[in-house]
């Protein structure tokens, strides 16, 4: 038997940082969206009981360190299964980009072997599964648009966003969330007004969307990396409605109502960075 699931990006519209928790976390005030740049998981059954993990990308490990592996294991440990299984994973989505890739992958795994194993599992039950994985994999189980609290997995949804076109774009280079996060001084940073892109978002109000979207993270990532500020400002030169960085960074991504804009976006950035990807927004349920 074989099962295949599809692991789409997400990326931040709204990203704000309020205080650090006494548990060392930051509490975080988010709207998160889905969008159709995706990896694909596929599954199989393995006679002997094993997690076997391939994968086409030379840069993902496929041991316990893959969140792929990592929500296999959890998932078995939880239902007692004593089946293997061979996962391939397909890579679309750019490797340590703040579009959450490794989340989506264990989310896609959570999912997946649900399926395959026939487990019963609902997907809020998988969702709170995918806490003990990471902070953004709850969302991901889920997907569509939501407004995520707390450390990032407490989660509300929202209507879907209005239907765009995004264009994305990974710069050569790596981003440590950990430093970003370190090194944060919290009464410095720009506090997007999340309350405004939520009503927006409610209303189906793409303009007023456009004017809301903001990162408390983008000055201190900018700072460190300002390939990501020269890429929003190519953005917004070539027609872009909005340019924003996703997550911590480096992944860099405007929005357009019109294909012919993200094309122009597009092409003006295309020489810039080799990464670069024109996608629309996932509407309604991602494929389950």
């Amino acid at each position: 038997m074989e099962i295949i699931e599809k692991a789409p990006a997400k990326i931040n519209l709204g990203l704000d940082i309020l205080h650090k928790r006494e548990d060392g976390y930051h509490e975080v005030n988010m709207v998160m969206a889905s969008i159709d740049l995706a990896d694909k998981l596929i599954f199989r059954e393995l006679p002997q009981d094993d997690i076997i993990i391939e994968t086409d990308s030379s840069f993902l490990p496929v041991d316990r360190r893959n969140h792929v592996y990592q929500a296999a294991s959890l998932l078995k440990e939880h239902c007692r299964i004593d089946k293997g299984v061979h996962i391939e994973v397909t890579k679309r989505i750019p490797v340590a980009a703040g579009m959450a890739g490794g989340s989506t992958d264990a989310a896609a795994t959570l999912r997946g072997l649900n399926r395959l194993w026939e487990l019963g599992l609902s997907l809020e039950e998988l969702a709170e599964l995918g806490k003990e994985i990471g902070s953004d994999t709850p969302y991901c189980v889920l997907g569509n648009t939501s407004l995520a609290t707390g450390r990032g997995d407490e989660l509300s949804a929202l209507p879907a966003m209005p239907a765009c076109w995004v264009v994305v774009v990974k710069p050569r280079v790596s981003v440590s969330t950990w430093t970003i996060f370190t090194d944060l001084a919290v009464d410095t940073l720009h506090h997007p007004d999340i309350e405004a892109l939520e009503e927006a978002i409610r209303l189906g109000d793409y303009q007023k969307m456009v004017a809301s979207v903001g990162n408390s993270l983008e000055t201190a990532t900018t700072a460190k990396h300002p390939i990501v500020g020269q890429i929003k400002e190519k953005m917004l030169k070539f027609g872009a409605d909005a340019a924003l960085m996703s997550g911590s960074g480096p992944t860099v991504y405007a929005l357009c109502d019109k294909y012919s804009r993200a094309q122009r976006v597009y092409n003006g950035v295309k020489g810039f960075c080799e990464e670069v990807y024109i996608v629309r927004t996932l509407e309604g349920q991602v494929d389950h």
